[in-house]
């Protein structure tokens, strides 16, 4: 069974990471350095990517690195993830309907010392992948209209170092430092009556974040986490090419132009979340996000960054009868969540709702496991000219757990 459960995984996710560069992502990701991204670790997919105060004990938590210290001795785990979204995009009367594959993320952790332990991951942080055809916008301050085809790609790539430490028996604290790099092509083309405005762009950012975390045990069966996600600057330079087109005659007005654009400026960001077991089989997550990208004081050309506010919640379940009963050891889960956005187009917050559903399949006595989610949701809202998306999700992880440095006991 675990044979066969973690060559199929493999295989899988084989498949999604060879998909990986077909990504067709939101129109939303036209903005800023694009959508932000959601790579979550083992079975958070599930429980509507709810977890700050869930201990890395049995898989890696991403979403706070506090979590690291409650991971066992002994114990190196291993973490990748793929995932497929088949998405329709509606505005008034015009429908689309896209595939999209994706890798996911890349990480591992293990313990450094008695109390307290270490992780690594590779992930995407954004994507900038989009067409749009004849989109209308008004002339700021006029009556008159122009037409924008665009289309763009790439993204950001977020590499992650963790660490958390056990400052006695409830309490750990950690800290990741983020390194995000990577760079976003844009060509876009501006119509106003019988004239077009060509742009080339391609954007290299880089920079560093810092966050800061905590979880505190209440009692074995309650526990309660925090993040601190530190304001900070991910720097930009572009190379630009324009050209003008009238009558018929091409003008170029830059040819491959390198110069600094406007720095990119990530928020300060606040968690907090709670993790209640009840009868050692159901386990109850709840979660709370504000980030203040209004105080970024950055806008874009087609929308404003405005403060967000997520809540996320989840339920996990496993019978546990009979261990030795494959599917008395098979957990269920279920989440939902809300997010309002943080971009304002038109005075209409581009927010986002759905729920989940997922199993996670032990794949030996160790806690390696194959979770398995799907997702449904909703984000943006047919409103002038914003777009509504519908889409369905299914996310693949597989964990593996590897027990090192442990002695035989029978020679």
């Amino acid at each position: 069974m675990k044979n066969k459960i973690v060559l199929w995984s493999c295989f899988m996710l084989m498949s999604l990471t060879s998909f990986s560069q077909s990504i067709s992502s939101s129109p939303y990701s036209l903005y800023g350095v694009g959508s932000l991204y959601d790579s979550d670790f083992g079975y958070l997919p599930s429980i509507g990517s709810s977890g700050i105060a869930l201990p890395s004990d049995s898989f890696i938590n991403n979403l706070n690195p506090a979590s690291l210290g409650f991971m066992y001795q002994n114990h190196f785990l291993f973490d990748i993830g793929g995932k497929a979204i088949a998405t329709t995009y509606q505005s008034g009367s015009r429908k689309e309907s896209r595939n999209n594959f994706q890798f996911s993320h890349l990480a591992f952790a293990f313990p450094v010392s008695k109390k307290s332990a270490f992780s690594l991951s590779l992930r995407p942080y954004s994507s900038s992948t989009f067409k749009i055809s004849n989109l209308k916008l008004p002339i700021m301050d006029g009556q008159e209209y122009y037409y924008l085809t665009a289309e763009g790609s790439g993204g950001l790539n977020s590499l992650d170092f963790s660490y958390g430490y056990r400052a006695g028996k409830k309490l750990t604290v950690g800290a990741t430092a983020t390194v995000l790099f990577g760079n976003t092509v844009d060509d876009r083309t501006f119509q106003i009556g019988s004239t077009l405005t060509t742009i080339n762009k391609k954007t290299d950012y880089s920079g560093v974040r810092a966050t800061l975390g905590a979880q505190y045990k209440i009692d074995s069966t309650f526990t309660i986490g925090t993040t601190f996600k530190v304001p900070s600057k991910i720097n930009a330079s572009k190379v630009q090419s324009v050209a003008a087109i009238a009558d018929g005659v091409t003008s170029t007005i830059e040819s491959n132009v390198a110069s600094d654009t406007d720095d990119y400026y990530m928020p300060l960001e606040i968690g907090i979340g709670l993790n209640k077991r009840f009868k050692n089989n159901l386990s109850f997550t709840l979660d709370y996000e504000k980030s203040f990208w209004q105080d970024t004081k950055q806008s874009d050309l087609y929308g404003n960054f405005v403060n967000q506010d997520r809540f996320a919640a989840g339920f996990t379940y496993s019978s546990r009868k009979n261990a030795r009963k494959y599917w008395d050891r098979v957990g269920y889960a279920a989440g939902v969540s809300y997010d309002t956005g943080y971009l304002e187009v038109d005075a209409h917050r581009v927010n986002n709702a759905s729920f989940s559903v997922g199993l996670n399949l032990p794949i030996d006595n160790t806690f390696s496991s194959l979770n398995i989610s799907y997702s449904y949701g909703q984000k943006g809202r047919i409103a002038n000219d914003l777009i509504k998306e519908n889409y369905h999700k299914i996310s693949l992880n597989l964990a593996l757990d590897g027990i090192w440095f442990v002695k035989r006991k029978i020679e």
